[in-house]
């Protein structure tokens, strides 16, 4: 549903960045980087690996596996590449949108994860992890020509997941977890003063007060926060001593973004009449923002002292993002965002080699379908397309108690074409991004 008269100044900036991140690892704006070892062979095998307290993010049921007290803690570098090329760009007049290619919108970006996991009994164990699931951070030069649809964003989610593992016996074992997130959306983008001033009051009175089109931007930012709440459950099977079969599944999490608030920036010289208007007072706004559950499926054998291989099948419920609904305090009318996204499956394959006590190499590849469905669909806070992921990594094993993990993946994201319009002010956005992410992650595990 296109956004209201002039009233969206908060609702579309809201519903085109908070659901942004295209330029994270995984399909749409998901994080998976809560492990070194992961990340090295492209996250095949994350749900049937389990070799440090990690598992608790991938498979709960992996706990149970250890013995002891174990502490991992994560810090992973994300660095994407985004780029736009212009392809006949129009305003909301139909004239070609002016204005440069915005740079890159990528940057650095630190992810932590923090995981510590104890006995309770000989078949029972517990875990705690600290981690980021969801994020994304692109920034555009302020007079790009896509600046009325996205110049900033910025979303945050950190989660506290406490976690249970049983054995059943030496081929079974059962995890579960509970999750309280809390989501931080920060956001602003370019609004067409010229536009709105000439579609309200006419050419003249702006004319006269020098107001017209894309000769006169304004600027929205919102934020919002909330906490919420969901769960993960594993199982792992170990049909003998050198293969396991994980499956895991984590919930999606559906946050109220109330208590948000949306500040506009506005010309000097704006036409008393508008600048009073309701449709850019500053205000209080809300949103629900579904995040989307997740099934893995993954398998782990060792085919010889030396090496062992592994898959992974991931499914990702991103058609929960079908719309988003934006609420206005000051009494506008209640604004729609059709987003349309599309569950997706990522396919992976990896190996460990381990070259002697102290050394394990790994390397894996990748494929991930993109949650949009096309160009009109596709936004630039969300330059989201089909992507490869190839990864390297290497554990160093220090002494019988500690072990130091890094690795480097490379994600090919393929071609970005977009033709989104976002009427009554965004125009529409006509043309390609060239993206691509670098990742690098060090761990470091301490056992006691």
């Amino acid at each position: 549903m296109p956004c209201a008269r002039l009233s969206p100044g908060a609702a579309c900036v809201l519903g085109a960045i908070m659901l942004a991140g295209g330029t994270a690892h995984a399909g749409g704006f998901a994080l998976n980087e809560m492990s070194a070892g992961a990340i090295g062979t492209a996250f095949a095998g994350v749900a049937a690996t389990a070799e440090d307290a990690s598992t608790l993010f991938y498979n709960p049921a992996g706990l149970a596996r250890m013995s002891g007290r174990q502490f991992v803690a994560v810090g992973s570098g994300i660095k994407p590449s985004v780029e736009f090329s212009n392809a006949g760009s129009t305003s909301a007049a139909r004239t070609p949108l002016t204005g440069g290619s915005g740079g890159d919108a990528g940057g650095w970006a630190f992810v932590p994860a923090l995981f510590y996991a104890a006995d309770i009994n000989p078949a029972l164990r517990w875990g705690i992890g600290l981690y980021s699931p969801f994020g994304l951070r692109t920034s555009y030069e302020e007079g790009w020509t896509g600046r009325y649809q996205a110049l900033e964003s910025n979303l945050k989610t950190y989660n506290i997941n406490p976690a249970l593992s049983y054995k059943f016996s030496d081929t079974l074992s059962f995890g579960a977890g509970v999750s309280a997130e809390y989501a931080d959306v920060k956001l602003s983008r370019a609004i067409d003063f010229g536009s709105a001033c000439v579609g309200s009051i006419g050419v003249a009175p702006c004319a006269r007060a020098g107001v017209l089109p894309q000769a006169a931007d304004g600027r929205v930012t919102l934020d919002g926060t909330d906490w919420a709440f969901g769960f993960n459950l594993g199982v792992l099977y170990a049909p003998t001593p050198a293969t396991r079969i994980g499956l895991a599944y984590r919930s999606g999490i559906n946050h109220g973004l109330s208590g948000g608030t949306a500040h506009y920036d506005k010309p000097a010289a704006l036409p008393a009449a508008l600048a009073a208007s309701r449709s850019f007072a500053d205000t209080g706004v809300s949103a629900d923002l579904d995040l989307p559950d997740t099934l893995n499926l993954s398998a782990y054998t060792e085919i010889s002292r030396r090496w062992a291989l592994m898959a992974d099948i991931n499914w990702t419920h991103w058609s929960r993002f079908n719309a988003l609904r934006v609420r206005f305090d000051n009494g506008a009318p209640d604004n729609v965002l059709r987003e349309e996204w599309q569950d997706t499956l990522r396919f992976g394959i990896g190996a460990h080699y381990r070259y002697n006590d102290a050394w394990l190499l790994r390397a894996g590849v990748s494929y991930e379908q993109s949650p949009v469905k096309n160009a009109s669909l596709r936004t630039p806070s969300v330059p989201d397309a089909s992507r490869r992921i190839a990864a390297f990594g290497v554990r160093y094993q220090a002494t019988p108690q500690s072990a130091w993990d890094f690795a480097y993946a490379h994600i090919f994201i393929g071609n970005a074409a977009v033709n989104r319009a976002e009427p009554p002010l965004g125009g529409t956005l006509v043309g390609a991004f060239d993206n691509n992410v670098n990742i690098v992650s060090l761990q470091y595990r301490y056992s006691f």
